[in-house]
């Protein structure tokens, strides 16, 4: 049986000169991959008490519904400002060049919930950092995150202090 960093593609000076861009398509588009990277990262949470899954756009999603469905956990997107219908909280972080604002419906979740979040990558952290001020915000608890990948070059777990992180695979570099 084929190890979960086998399926993940490594792209060269992408999106520029000396990065290692690491591809997450390359493992949903292979079964085993896939099954392999959702049951490692569920294997992470299954015995933990929990009420509620959120994922962040886009990649989030495709590991966090998962995940939901086999727990029999309901499930809350986080999206890019502008993308939900009903009365949101917001929540804007910096990029590398720029910033971004996420988003996430009013009642989402409930006080005293339990919170798991799932995404396919940390890098910098920013996305998650927004999404759990979110989750408080509400007044949710965030009992861990789950990362399929982790830029430990970059730092990301620096701005989740005091917060359960777990990642599948840790890649030291960018």
């Amino acid at each position: 049986m084929k190890k979960l960093e086998e399926y993940v593609r490594a792209i060269p000076d992408f999106p520029e000169e000396g990065v290692i861009f690491r591809d997450v398509t390359s493992v949903l588009q292979d079964p085993e991959g896939l099954a392999l990277a959702i049951d490692s990262m569920m294997e992470r949470v299954k015995d933990l008490d929990f009420d509620v899954v959120v994922g962040t756009e886009s990649r989030g999603f495709m590991f966090g519904v998962p995940i939901a469905y086999a727990l029999h956990k309901a499930f809350v997107p986080v999206r890019k400002k502008g993308k939900l219908p009903m009365e949101t909280i917001e929540q804007s972080y910096d990029l590398e060049y720029g910033s971004a604002t996420v988003e996430m419906h009013k009642d989402a979740i409930r006080p005293g919930q339990k919170v798991v979040v799932v995404d396919d990558l940390i890098a910098t952290g920013g996305t998650i950092e927004a999404s759990i001020k979110m989750i408080e915000e509400l007044g949710g608890e965030v009992v861990k995150v789950v990362f399929l990948m982790e830029l430990a070059g970059l730092k990301g777990r620096d701005k989740l202090k005091g917060v359960d992180v777990d990642s599948v695979i840790i890649y030291e570099g960018k």
